[in-house]
């Protein structure tokens, strides 16, 4: 994006090693994986297949873009691939769609492979379903699984190095990498640029974040912003897409006053007036 300062991160080299995570059990007495570096558990509220099927499938709306007419596909990609849930949620609505429908064209974007093979020996805990988990183990294997429904591709490594070659534009994101203190290379002004980038012309993101620090880096990177549905102890969540006709509740003007406080969360590669910057932006009536 114009006028924004890139902030080199160092990513991490692309790892498979279950020995990373472990399968835990959550205070709901939902099973769920957590990443032993960063000390995150994915999908730590509702557990995996409740969070995949309502925040992401759900919020994204992707059985409504598979039964669109005239739509010979929808492209998803999934950005934080981990266990697989979101995918599997994903793979498992295209493979049940009613005749007719769209084709999936699904990407999962992942340097550490690790979740997964931890997630497909605990696939029935974990709620993946027997079909999604047998597409995942040949996803693992040769890096790609086509069906007469979908089609599901691995993009292992750097994502943004990813994006950057990607050759679809997508539909649907769901954006789903560790927090920005684990993973701060991935909510920054740069990496939302980056998938906007990537974007068609009606596509919508998902993300569980609610973070104004994340809500600031995707304004700046070209998205329109609103706010998401609440899920598990989560009081909301954030959507973004590319116009703001796909949004029920874009981010109105009155949010605009958080900026001006003093201890405002900004993101690593923020410029220095992004309160400037957004208050301009179509969005907000400027």
């Amino acid at each position: 994006m114009s006028g924004v300062p890139a902030v080199p991160v160092p990513v991490p080299v692309p790892v498979t090693d279950p020995a990373r995570h472990a399968l835990v059990r959550t205070r709901a007495g939902i099973m769920a994986v957590r990443g032993l570096v960063e000390g995150e558990v994915m999908h730590p509220g509702v557990g995996p297949r409740v969070e995949a099927e309502r925040l992401y499938v759900g919020q994204s709306r992707l059985a409504e873009r598979l039964a669109a007419p005239g739509v010979s596909s929808v492209v998803v990609f999934d950005v934080g691939l981990g266990a697989g849930a979101n995918a599997a949620a994903a793979w498992t609505m295209a493979e049940q769609a009613p005749a007719g429908a769209a084709r999936l064209e699904l990407v999962s974007f992942e340097r550490d492979l690790g979740a997964l093979e931890l997630g497909l020996d605990h696939a029935e805990e974990l709620g993946l379903g027997d079909g999604a988990a047998a597409a995942a183990r040949v996803l693992l294997a040769e890096g790609c699984v086509v069906t007469s429904r979908s089609t599901w591709r691995l993009e292992r490594g750097d994502v943004l190095g990813a994006l950057e070659r990607e050759p679809a534009r997508a539909d649907i994101v769901f954006w789903d990498p560790f927090s920005p203190r684990a993973n701060p290379a991935l909510w920054t002004v740069a990496a939302f640029a980056a998938v906007r980038a990537r974007a068609g012309g009606r596509c919508v993101l998902v993300t569980y974040s609610a973070s104004t620090a994340v809500r600031i880096a995707m304004l700046l990177g070209g998205w329109v912003v609103g706010i998401g549905d609440p899920i598990g102890d989560k009081a909301a969540t954030t959507m973004a897409a590319t116009g703001p006709e796909l949004l029920s509740r874009p981010l109105e003007r009155s949010w605009l006053s958080r900026l001006a406080l003093p201890d405002v969360p900004l993101p690593l590669d923020s410029p220095p007036d992004p309160a400037t910057r957004i208050a301009r932006l179509p969005q907000f009536g400027s």
